[in-house]
């Protein structure tokens, strides 16, 4: 089970992503409801079969302290969809700093993005600009919102609502 469940608020916004079987537990403990369900997708145990839910709302209302996004690796990578902000390659990718930090290039979500290792190398210890490259997409800090709709695919169209995503 690798699909995910959005999890919403009381108030109906969203604020979290978590495994099929957290989700479950939730409503099996009544501490959340299902607001929508996986399409033909059951979890069975020996004397009973659940759906599997796709959107769950908590219960209660849930105060969430929001310090952004973390600044990994990873997320970095899923920010950029997984491509070289360059040349678009999929493959062999790093993170590159936009301003090196050997000249002063902090590590901060403006200053890098995803690259190839040839587009990596070719840039080197240069600016993207002196390098002669030209960036597909200006690095930004993403919100919780846009970066919960990174999730979205055909599995879980069901979340375009709550999310704000126009069909």
């Amino acid at each position: 089970m690798k699909d995910k469940v959005l999890i919403l608020n009381q108030d109906f916004s969203a604020i979290a992503v978590c495994s099929v079987q957290k989700a479950f537990l939730l409503v099996f403990l009544e501490k959340a409801e299902m607001v929508s369900k996986a399409s033909n997708a059951f979890l069975h145990t020996v004397s009973m079969t659940y759906p599997v839910p796709s959107v769950i709302r908590l219960q209660r209302y849930v105060r969430v302290p929001y310090y952004g996004i973390a600044l990994s690796r990873h997320n970095v990578m899923r920010r950029d969809s997984y491509s070289c902000q360059y040349c678009g390659a999929v493959k062999n990718l790093t993170l590159d700093h936009l301003l090196p930090r050997s000249r002063g290039g902090e590590t901060k979500w403006q200053n890098l993005v995803t690259a190839c290792s040839r587009c990596n190398s070719r840039k080197g210890d240069r600016t993207p600009e002196e390098a002669g490259l030209k960036l597909i997409r200006k690095p930004s800090r993403p919100s919780l919102k846009t970066f919960l709709q990174l999730h979205l695919n055909h599995s879980n169209q069901d979340w375009r609502v709550y999310l704000g995503v126009e069909n």
